[in-house]
């Protein structure tokens, strides 16, 4: 797996970093110079190369919300926000599959004064993304762990989109890549315990197939890169069985600053990149 840690602040449009006078100084300027190295960019990225499906850790948003003062609800209010600008940039580049972590199994044990609010924000935000027509939705994740409300959000979200011929977008709440695993197994064993196979005869002919056919994720294709926002370098469990040979991508800037040039890098060091699936 490719692996980057790349994600200035700040650029130039030879790719370096502005003089400090630009940088403090006039942001119209600053916001031109940004925009022609986005297009720059934009213009040099390979159609051929252009990953199908990109899966995004969105991290970063307590310490967003705490350092401007806003408090974790505040970040995440504020992460949630740009989701939806986010998904236009990967409609732009024609991406099929955008898988975006929202909240872990293990954010589920928060003290209820964060993971109340949060629960909220990411219902309000899947109800607006429903509404706009513009993507198909499909919840992953443990649903049954979450508050009926949220798990009705994310399911009436669902069946809103179903028909809508946009980006597939995944959206990952109560999600853990080894509860994913293990859900898949459980699955499959009832399955085959309808049909009355015996263990000893499903061992025999068990492959990595029968396991994929009963993921969350089951029937697109697997993550070609991975995002993670916030300068953390793990994956956490996130698409732990999907993403053995995506390629990764890790930027320091927390996600509610994540900006288009910050994406476009990241899709620029993917087609970069000569895959070699494990090898």
């Amino acid at each position: 797996m490719g692996m980057e840690r790349r994600c200035p602040r700040v650029l130039s449009l030879s790719g370096g970093s502005l003089p400090r006078e630009l940088e403090v100084g006039n942001v119209g300027l600053r916001r031109l110079l940004y925009g022609l190295y986005e297009r720059r960019l934009a213009a040099t990225l390979p159609p051929d190369r252009i990953p199908r499906h990109v899966g995004v850790i969105l991290d970063g948003n307590r310490r967003w919300g705490r350092a401007m003062g806003l408090g974790a609800s505040g970040g995440h209010r504020r992460g949630a926000e740009k989701i939806e600008e986010f998904l236009g940039w990967c409609a732009d580049l024609r991406i099929e599959v955008v898988t975006l972590w929202l909240l872990s199994t293990d954010n589920l044990a928060r003290p209820a004064d964060e993971l109340v609010p949060l629960l909220r924000i990411i219902e309000e935000t899947v109800a607006e993304l429903a509404a706009s027509r513009r993507w198909r939705l499909h919840p992953v994740g443990a649903l049954d762990l979450l508050p009926d409300q949220t798990a009705r959000t994310l399911k009436e979200a669902e069946h809103a989109t179903q028909d809508v011929d946009g980006l597939l977008v995944n959206v990952a709440v109560g999600y853990g890549g080894r509860r994913e695993i293990a859900d898949a197994v459980r699955a499959l064993l009832h399955e085959h315990a309808i049909r009355g196979t015996s263990i000893e005869d499903l061992a025999n002919v068990l492959d990595v197939e029968h396991i994929a056919r009963h993921l969350y994720t089951k029937g697109q294709p697997d993550p070609d890169l991975v995002i993670r926002t916030s300068g953390e370098q793990r994956l956490s469990g996130f698409l732990l069985w999907q993403s053995a040979h995506s390629e990764l991508f890790f930027c320091e800037a927390l996600w509610p600053d994540f900006r288009r040039v910050d994406f476009l890098r990241a899709v620029r060091a993917y087609a970069q990149r000569e895959r070699r699936f494990g090898a």
